[in-house]
């Protein structure tokens, strides 16, 4: 699903997405990452859901977002609080939400000058 007919350059925004990647400002990815306003979206070494660690979202709180939105996959899952224990210490919420939801909350979030992270897993982590 296409969301923007053009890309901004100022701030990373979704683009578009499908069943298999993203697009953040018309650029495809196809592989788990992490994305934040003013930031270059990066690769987040994740494989897959059951793949997570406490050690993947230490990358996560060390950016200081003010909320995290966690993209599971296909559909929503809910990560084990245990993951995300150092986040909710440092008050950041954590929402867990399928990828395609994921990246639409993203860009509302982003819109209203919030400082977001959206962590996406997609495919085979690189």
């Amino acid at each position: 699903m296409k969301l923007h007919s053009s890309p901004t350059q100022q701030y990373q925004t979704v683009t578009g997405y499908d069943d298999t990647g993203v697009e953040i400002n018309a650029q495809r990815f196809d592989y788990s990452l992490l994305v934040m306003p003013e930031t270059p979206p990066r690769p987040w070494p994740v494989a897959s859901f059951e793949a997570l660690t406490a050690e993947h979202f230490e990358k996560i709180e060390a950016d200081q977002p003010d909320v995290l939105i966690l993209g599971t996959g296909d559909k929503q899952r809910f990560v084990h609080p245990k993951l995300i224990a150092a986040l909710l210490e440092r008050r950041i919420g954590c929402e867990c939400m399928d990828n395609k939801a994921a990246c639409r909350t993203y860009n509302i979030l982003m819109g209203e000058g919030r400082k977001v992270t959206l962590a996406l897993i997609l495919g085979e982590a690189r």
